[in-house]
């Protein structure tokens, strides 16, 4: 779930403000409309 927020490098912008980054990625079924996945990856500064 995080590798395409890794692959676009959405982070990159943020990490010179010296802080933790927390990638979230959340997967939601099409059928259901729910939460079906969550994955959390924090970056140390």
């Amino acid at each position: 779930m995080l590798a395409q927020l890794k692959a676009k490098n959405y982070a990159e912008k943020y990490k010179s403000r010296g802080v933790p980054i927390h990638l979230i990625g959340i997967e939601f079924s099409k059928e259901t409309r729910s939460v079906v996945g969550f994955e959390v990856e924090t970056l140390a500064p």
